[in-house]
């Protein structure tokens, strides 16, 4: 790899100068080339032919030859772009350039260029046109040719191709080949005598650039600049894809693509408005757009030709990729890099001075320096560049900060000058000044300075917004003094007078490049041993100030230069240096310690002494191992953790949420199923865990998916690695999904965080955007029966600006304790990483968190030693070495304790010893992080050598965990866990960390991250010092912290919870004996959960209630029996034995021995990590939080601006969530940065929820519950509670004759009329009402048998599965309904008019104005005088009409305060049938019902009723019904109809009619055996209208449902007559003279119908149909609130108050001073009546045989008085009272009816009661008189009452008497 030209190219400034001023050339936005380069190639001129003498001639041709001997480089030509031409002779753009044809034509030629003529393999007989600079063209002699390409195209104009390769593109040369100008630009071109362009001389390329050439032979080694070549390792390691390369292997790249090549290909380099792009960056724009990576782009360093890269260009791959590679749309790669020139930075410009790299610099300082470049022009590196690493990181930091004002800008804030390049570069060294010698810089610090300055200069005015940041130093100039170029020098350098060397200044150079090699030769000298930072500073006249920086210090290099790797280019560059061989330096090193630091050497002595004393000492044998039992060994059985299901709860809450919004993404009530599928990351524990838990938790039965569960095979079917295979799983899903419509599919992303790469997914080992590809398809997003749950403990980069989760739709983890009180009683306590903190700050004993500084030391030694090794492999032998020195010592060479850290030694005695102490060998779990599989596996055989060597094989395991291979445990360890877990299968393996309770053991986790794995309650130690500080974000820190998150429980037999054992890290009393009882005590809750005696074999069987809490994220509960259960056997019974017992009797182990295992349960573990880390998380920032809060949350987002606030420690989970998703955005790669593309600023995916919690809290268990508790709530939304109650007054005894057959169809009218009426209310909901007096009626013996607490009980219920025919409430969306409900593609949406229809009754004196809302849809139901005109009438049918897919009765169903929950829904349970369905409503509840129920017809009450009750709406739905009967009857006789044909019926429905059953009589059983079904109400309305002579009936209705039975009415009668409740089948015609009582409240439908059969109409009962009413809780008759009237003043405004008035306060004496109440008088008095009638009617207290007379009304006295209806009608039907006496009489608003002599038909007992009701008080005193009541009653003046009501509510007055 040698290089025989470098030597004389470093003593030749002409071609330093020559070729940076080429590059400066190429570079240059000027087409017309610079006089400098003039200049100095022509003084240059005379030198270089000199320097041409002895050089061979054949040179060119032997680098052709060469060339040529090499295999063929494959050629592709870039597809053109869309639309350009691809014509042979004719470019892109459509232009001619063929000589032929252009000859004549006026050409722009530029000065220096020339026009030339190329040769095209497609056209051999015609030449194109081209104009080239004439600099890259040879002269006469073939000489003098510069390197490289400028040429323009003479056709379209287009200038400033700066690469042949694009300019042969362009012309359309279609080359197969590489594409050269030698061999492709052929002939000069001239013009004639006549101005014609012709062909002159070939063009002589035979010695072409030998002047040049001199030094070009190995210009790849020799003279390539930082930019070019990427320096060892990082050249190589960039390309992930091309295979691994040595170091020092340069790369060189021609035009042509480079295979797999992708990263950093992404050309937009900058903002698009600061910062231009080059020629080069447009054209990969254009032809592969934004942000995607192209294969065919350029995207390597230069080839050959261009010497001089610059380092102030934004190539395609920063230098060395370790300047950060960058990406689309100004967004920084992983590393954090940002090329960007914004306001305030230094332009662009080509460097004219260019430094040489010396040789050895590595060799002989120890160290490759760290180069920032800051500002101004990069001097170009040349040499050996390879020793030296370029990083753009500062830069960015410095572009960053100029934008800052850009940023308040768009708040509105004025224009201000950013931070000046002066500040900003003295911002920075004060910032190094104040580093420690150890420490690392962080960009994030030196950003938050950058703003703290800012702001305290220009933003004082929003420091109120802000958080409170320190003063800047007092050196700094204040807002009114700006910094000027003079002044920086001295006040950095006076600044860093205080560190002494370590920062050091240099002022003096005239330019960056003498700066850089004053620098490079103080380095070679020595002389910068003690500097860590070179802070170089040019403030020449006349200039800009130029700055960088070059990182010396040894420490602070190395874990720059490594933190420019990402995670898995650090890990590939581990894996290539072992392979390599390079680490066998460390072997040698560690074989030269002596006999101290020689293992090997120790362990053959060891040997050799154990065999010798093995002679005389039996060793214990296995069998007596195994016989041990241990009684503190429990197993632990738990029940679901409280938290977990309020989580599951808080889930699904969500769930429904997504489900009630106006969205309707998601219709719950359309599912009667759940199924799911669990996604997990590819490790095998994780997979594993997640089926264990799954199997166990009993969910799957529960979901009717396995109802068996008797193998883990069952549920290994619901859960999925993320890897190859996942993808046919999706597709099965999604095609399951259509096919089931009616099942809920939810798909559980667990630890989402893992993966999100942006798809598409390229097959393969590699899962990159795996996870993209198949949870954001379209075929996911658009199924609207798919839920998806993402669950994770890092949900940072999921909560980005482009987030696909909403906001609303996040659930975090609640916090269990508030002010020390357990909130949801768990006894438990999570030890987190906040806790983990505050044990370092506690001051009670040794902290759990901790950093090891012997290792540290030790480790920063090797690393000065060997620069050239990777710190991640240093560190890993360094602590094999630590750990097999630890053993040695725990064996008895304590004299080799000096060469071990204390914490080692800690770590292996404390698992040799607590494995002896235990009788069973129980012992604790040491974790050891090592991310490399390579590094795992060295460290694994290394351990396992040493302990097998020392013969401790049998007291501890050493297992290593790999997340894509299976556990792996030696034979002995394993029949251990099989004797512990009671596990007979001889097949059973562990298959999960949590399998390994009370294992010792020392677990080597490897793996990039933990995927998910959880570990068991037995980890004592979590070993993180191998973790890579180079790279910290918030997630990669946390999530390795968080595998030592713990649950710290009390302790069963109450000994209090404890945090470290203070012996264990006691140096004095690591050799002595054990001190478990010097313990640190834990301020927390000391219980004891309930643990079984004996399990018992049932217990094991995992009921329902309880589940085995081997919870993926919080399953460090102690592994019980299941834990073990073998694949394909059933679930093993195991039994009771004493190893699983709890007792603790001490009896049953021997004397002495302690279970330090079962000891330290509740003991949260220790935790080791690098100092870097423990620095970083210890340290606090402005606002209060750990530092590492404040970093980037995750390498695939990016800040969107540097000026951002601080995370506040107040902010909660969802607070933090918005910060996020403010201030970051996914990089390019990242699988939600195409989501702002889609459409819409807020495009979430409207069924994907969130769950986020700290490690191992319970998550899995949580989830997996409301799985559970969804399947329940579903199955439950398909129920619904329906009144399930027998009839009352079921005893009363008519007759015994049969009317009708059992299977009559249909009633028969004459026959009907013989059937007696049955005056008794049989519907339970009038269980409180006063019966209604007949002589049929026998009680049995006076009085009511019903017990008056009976009457409040509450009522029965039942719940019922709903039917395909039942009636819904507005929560119901399923596609059927979307038409009926208001989506009819004929119609705009919600689109209704308001029309008016007034008419006159009598009764109330004026006429009735109603109010029609009618959609546009259902106009067709209504008659107008005109389209669009006024409202006619409503269209009815004719008696003849029967359509049977159409209804012919309007349905009018009176409603309020059910806007929601009314069941206005009839589309299902009208089977698709046409029908008129109006809602009756009040004035004011008009626009909430019309904004949930849009499609309704609306019928609106005046205002005057809007305090009415049910009586005021049945009485004007009837009233309208009837005038507009007559109405129609007036249209259809115009039309030939005759009046009496016109449909006279109308629906009156309650609002919780539900569904509709028909019975079904067997009439071969004679009618004794009756089968019920659910009907559609259409089939029961379509046989109600179509019984016969149908319109000689008056109403017509259905019996109440009742479970109990089927029962016929009257001995199986299948019709009936008596009372009708809640859904009628009204006569309009027939019942013109019957009326509802538009007062009243409550019973209007008893007296409704008394006053209906009184008139002689019929009344059937259909008794083979049945009404379900659901129970709805809200609205209906309790909208009615009885509120207090205050007011202190005549002339104040009333207001209303709620009261709890008792009955008897309702009435008052008229004119008396009472409190008056705000409710309807007719409202009062009937519940008046109702409860105080036992003092108004005490002669009528259960004496049924004397009721109360109540004339021409019937009005509810209350459940103990018995009320007799009397008409005063004439022709009326009425019982027969002859020789009846009542004890009461009741005259409700009589009319003219109601004489004198009617009233002396009646007897009455002496001392009945009178009671008279009027609306005011002389109608009372007239009543009184017109009947001559004073004649047989006395009355006394104090027996007069009104309503507590005032006058202007008009109050009812009733007069009471008693009869004489």
């Amino acid at each position: 790899m040698g290089n025989s030209y470098a030597g004389q190219l470093r003593t030749t400034r002409f071609e330093e100068v020559l070729h940076n001023s080429i590059e400066a050339s190429l570079r240059s936005n000027n087409v017309v080339p610079r006089p400098v380069f003039s200049q100095l190639y022509l003084e240059a001129e005379h030198h270089a032919s000199n320097q041409e003498a002895g050089r061979p001639d054949n040179e060119e041709e032997e680098e052709e030859s060469s060339e040529s001997n090499s295999p063929p480089i494959p050629y592709q030509m870039k597809p053109p772009p869309e639309g350009s031409c691809t014509t042979d002779g004719f470019c892109r753009s459509g232009k001619d350039l063929r000589l032929a044809s252009i000859a004549n034509d006026s050409l722009e030629v530029p000065p220096g260029f020339l026009l030339v003529g190329a040769k095209s393999p497609s056209l051999p007989d015609h030449v194109l046109v081209c104009a080239v600079d004439g600099r890259f063209l040879p002269d006469e002699t073939g000489r003098n040719a510069l390197l490289g390409f400028s040429g323009n195209c003479v056709g379209c104009g287009e200038k400033g191709f700066r690469y042949f390769t694009e300019f042969s593109n362009h012309i359309n040369l279609k080359l197969t080949s590489q594409p050269k100008k030698q061999k492709h630009l052929k002939y000069c071109l001239f013009r004639n005598g006549q101005g014609a362009l012709v062909k002159g001389p070939l063009i002589c390329w035979k010695g072409t650039d030998g002047r040049v050439k001199q030094a070009a032979p190995n210009a790849s080694l020799s003279q390539m600049t930082s930019e070019e070549l990427l320096p060892t390792p990082v050249a190589t390691e960039m390309l992930p894809a091309t295979g691994h390369h040595a170091p020092g292997a340069v790369a060189v790249q021609s035009d042509a693509a480079v295979p797999g090549y992708t990263h950093g290909a992404s050309t937009p380099l900058t903002n698009g408005r600061d910062c231009p792009l080059s020629q080069q960056s447009l054209h990969q724009s254009a032809a592969h757009g934004p942000g995607k990576p192209s294969a065919a782009a350029n995207v390597g360093p230069p080839k050959k030709r261009h010497k001089g890269w610059s380092p102030e260009l934004p190539p395609a791959v920063e230098p060395a990729a370790r300047t950060n590679p960058v990406t689309a749309n100004g967004t920084r790669t992983d590393n954090g890099a940002l090329v960007c020139v914004s306001e305030g930075c230094s332009p662009l410009l080509p460097p004219t001075d260019s430094v040489s790299v010396p040789d050895c610099l590595l060799q002989t300082c120890g160290l490759q320096p760290v180069l920032f470049k800051g500002h101004g022009k990069m001097p170009a590196l040349c040499g050996n560049v390879n020793d030296v690493i370029v990083s753009s990181l500062l830069e960015t930091c410095y572009c960053r900060s100029q934008a800052l004002p850009r940023v308040y800008e768009q708040y509105g804030a004025s224009s201000i000058q950013p931070l000046s390049t002066e500040m900003q570069i003295l911002l920075t060294v004060y910032y190094l000044v104040q580093l420690a010698p150890d420490q690392v810089p962080l960009v994030e610090d030196l950003e938050q300075i950058f703003m703290r300055s800012w702001r305290e200069s220009h933003l004082t005015e929003i420091r109120q917004y802000q958080q409170t940041h320190p003063q800047l130093p007092p050196l700094l100039p204040g807002p009114g003094q700006p910094l000027t170029a003079s002044q920086l020098p001295w006040l950095a350098k006076l600044a860093t007078s205080s560190c002494g060397p370590v920062v050091l200044v240099l002022d003096s150079p005239a330019s960056l490049a003498e700066g850089l090699e004053e620098t490079f030769l103080s380095l070679l000298e020595g002389k910068l041993a003690q500097t860590n930072y070179v802070i170089i500073i040019c403030t020449s006249s006349g200039q800009e100030v130029e700055s960088c920086i070059v990182v010396t210090g040894k420490r602070q290099a190395r874990a720059l230069a490594e933190s420019m790797y990402t995670p898995g280019e650090s890990l590939k560059e581990i894996s290539y240096q072992l392979a390599t061989g390079k680490v066998g330096v460390l072997g040698a090193f560690f074989s030269t310690l002596g006999q101290d630091g020689d293992v090997d050497g120790l362990l053959g002595e060891f040997r050799l002494e154990n065999s010798q004393s093995s002679l005389s000492s039996s060793p214990e044998s296995s069998d007596d191992f195994l016989k041990g039992c241990c009684a503190e060994y429990r197993v632990e059985w738990h029940q679901i953790r409280p938290i977990q299901l309020a989580v599951a709860r808080k889930l699904l809450s969500h769930v429904c949420a997504i489900a009630d919004s106006s969205t309707q993404n998601l219709d719950l009530g359309s599912f009667n199923k759940v199924e799911f599928l669990i996604f997990v990351p590819p490790s095998e524990v994780t997979f594993h865990q997640i089926v264990l838990h799954l199997w166990s938790s009993g969910i799957l039965q529960e979901l009717g998916l396995d109802t068996k569960c008797t193998s883990l095979t069952e549920a290994e079917q619901y859960v999925v690695r993320l890897n190859h295979e996942a993808q046919g799983r999706i597709t099965t899903l999604i095609q399951k999904s259509k096919m089931n419509p009616s099942t809920l599919f939810v798909l559980v992303h667990d630890h989402a965080h893992w993966d999100l790469s942006r798809g598409p997914y390229s097959g393969g080992e590699s899962s990159t955007g795996l996870v993209d590809s198949l949870l954001n398809c379209r075929g996911i997003w658009d199924t609207p029966n798919i839920l998806m749950l993402h669950v994770t403990s890092f949900p940072f980069a999921l909560q980005t600006q482009y987030t696909r989760i909403s906001p609303y739709n996040e659930v975090h983890w609640p916090s269990t304790f508030s002010n020390d009180m357990d909130l949801y009683h768990e006894k438990t306590k999570y030890f987190g990483v906040s806790e983990l903190l505050e044990s370092t700050r506690s001051g009670s004993g040794l902290p759990l968190l901790r950093y090891d500084s012997s290792f540290e030391s030790m480790a920063a030694a090797l690393g000065e030693r060997f620069p050239q090794l990777h710190s991640a492999i240093i560190r890993t032998h360094v602590l094999v070495q630590h750990y097999a020195l630890a053993l040695m010592v725990a064996m008895g060479r304590s004299w080799l304790q000096k060469h071990t850290s204390v914490e080692t030694l800690e770590m292996v005695q404390s698992l040799l010893r607590s494995s002896r102490s235990c009788p069973a060998h129980h012992g604790p779990m040491v974790l050891l992080r090592i991310p490399s599989l390579p590094l795992a596996s060295l460290a694994f055989q290394r351990l396992r050598q040493v302990r097998d060597g020392l013969g401790l094989q049998d007291r501890f395991e050493i297992i290593l965990g790999s997340p894509g291979a299976p556990l792996s445990i030696g034979k002995k360890f394993l029949d251990q866990l099989k004797m512990w877990l009671n596990i007979q299968d001889s097949d059973w393996v562990p298959h999960t960390y949590l399998e390994l309770e009370a294992l010792p053991c020392i677990l080597i986790f490897t793996g990039m991250d933990p995927q998910g794995e959880s570990l068991p309650r037995s980890l004592k130690y979590c070993d993180l010092r191998l973790l890579s500080s180079s790279y910290l974000q918030r997630t990669s820190l946390e999530q390795e912290l968080g595998l030592a998150a713990y649950l710290v429980k009390a302790d069963p037999q109450g000994e209090n919870t404890t945090l470290s054992d203070l012996s264990e890290s006691d140096p004095e009393k690591m050799s002595g004996t054990d001190n478990e009882d010097d313990v640190v005590v834990l301020d927390t809750v000391n219980c004891r959960p309930p643990v079984p005696e004996q399990p018992s074999l049932v217990a094991r069987q995992v009921p329902d209630s309880s589940v085995l809490d081997l919870d993926k994220h919080g399953g460090q509960q102690a592994v019980s029996g299941a834990a073990g259960a073998p694949h394909s056997q059933p679930r093993p019974q195991r039994t009771p034995s004493k190893s699983t017992s709890s007792g603790s009797s001490s009896s049953q182990s021997p004397r002495g021995f302690q279970c330090s295992w079962a000891h330290g349960l509740n003991r949260a573990p220790v935790v080791l990590v690098p100092k870097v880390v423990y620095d970083v998380i210890t340290s606090v920032d402005g606002s209060g939080l750990p530092k590492s809060t404040s970093f980037l949350p995750h390498r695939a987002v990016e800040w969107a601006s540097s000026f951002r606030p601080l995370l506040s420690k107040m902010m909660t989970c969802t607070e933090q969530s918005l910060y996020y998703r403010q201030w970051t955005v996914p990089r390019p790669q990242h699988m939600d940065s195409s989501n702002r593309a889609e459409g819409r600023t807020d495009n979430f995916h409207p069924r994907r929820l969130l769950l986020s919690g700290p490690p191992q809290v319970g998550k899995t268990g949580a989830y997996m519950q409301f799985l559970g508790i969804l399947s329940r709530m579903l199955i439950r939304l398909m129920e619904v509670d329906v009144y399930d109650e027998e009839d009352i007054h079921s005893e009363v005894q008519t007759t015994t004759i049969q009317y009708h057959q059992p299977g009559t169809v249909w009633p028969n009218a004459d026959i009907l009329k013989v059937i007696p009426f049955d005056y008794t209310v049989h519907d339970p909901k009038y269980e409180d009402i006063s019966g209604v007096y007949s002589p049929e009626y026998t009680t049995g013996g006076e009085g009511s048998a019903r017990r008056q607490d009976d009457v409040y009980l509450r009522r029965r219920t039942s719940r019922i599965k709903l039917s395909k025919y039942a009636a819904y409430n507005t929560y119901h969306h399923c596609e059927q309904c979307h038409q009926y409900m208001g989506f009819s593609p004929r119609f705009q949406p919600y689109e209704s008019t308001l029309h008016a229809f007034t008419f006159s009754h009598l009764l109330l004196g004026e006429e009735i104005q109603l109010y029609f809302i009618i959609p546009k849809s259902k106009e067709h139901h209504f008659a107008f005088s005109q389209p669009g005109g006024q409202l006619e009438s409503m269209r009815l049918p004719l008696t003849s009409d029967w359509n049977p897919d159409s209804i012919r009765s309007p349905i009018f169903t009176p409603t309020t305060g059910r806007h929601e929950h009314g069941l206005f829904n009839l589309y299902h349970a009208m089977d698709g049938a046409a029908h008129l369905h109006i809602l009756v409503i009040k004035e004011y509840e008009l626009s909430v019902y019309k904004k949930y129920w849009p499609n309704h017809i609306m019928l609106v009450l005046p205002s005057v009723f809007n305090g009415a009750g049910v009586g005021a709406a049945h009485f004007l739905i009837k009233e309208l019904s009837f005038h507009n009967l007559e109405l129609e009857r007036i249209r259809q006789v115009e039309q030939g109809s005759r009046p009496q044909d016109v449909w006279p019926f109308i629906i009156l429905a309650d609002d919780s009619c539900v569904m509709w059953n028909s019975v079904e009589v067997d009439t071969r059983s004679g009618g004794s055996a009756a089968v019920e079904r659910n009907v559609s109400l259409k089939q029961v309305l379509q046989h109600m209208e179509s019984s016969p002579e149908v319109t000689r009936y008056g109403l017509c209705g259905l019996r109440k449902w009742s479970s109990k039975g089927t029962r016929l009415g009257q001995h199986g009668e299948p019709f009936s007559r008596g009372h009708l409740h809640d859904f009628v089948l009204l006569n309009v015609d027939v019942t013109r003279d019957v009326q509802y009582n538009q007062n009243r409240f409550t019973c209007d439908d008893v007296d409704f119908n008394l006053r209906v059969h009184s008139a002689g109409l019929l009344i059937c009962r259909f008794n083979n149909f049945s009404v379900m009413k659901k129970q709805i809780a809200i609205g209906g008759h309790r909208t009615f609130i009885i509120k207090t009237k205050v007011t202190s003043d005549p002339m104040s405004k009333v207001t209303d108050i709620p009261t709890s008035v008792p009955p008897s306060q309702y009435i008052c004496a008229p004119d008396s001073k009472h409190t008056f109440l705000a409710a309807p008088a007719q409202l009062l008095l009937e519940k008046y009546l109702q409860h105080t009638s036992q003092h108004m009617f005490p002669l009528s207290m259960r004496n049924y045989s004397h009721p109360v007379l109540s004339v021409d009304c019937y009005l509810n006295l209350g459940p103990e008085v018995t009320v007799c209806f009397a008409s005063s009608r004439p022709h009326s039907i009425n019982i027969s009272t002859a020789g009846l006496f009542f004890s009461g009489l009741l005259l409700y608003f009589c009319d003219s009816f109601v004489t004198p002599s009617f009233l002396k038909k009646f007897q009455f007992l002496k001392g009945a009661t009178l009671c008279v009701i009027c609306p005011d008080r002389n109608s009372l005193r007239q009543t009184v008189v017109r009947l001559e009541l004073e004649d047989q009653w006395r009355f006394r003046l104090r027996d007069e009452f009104q309503t507590a009501n005032t006058k202007e509510d008009r109050p009812v007055f009733f007069l009471t008497g008693k009869h004489v």
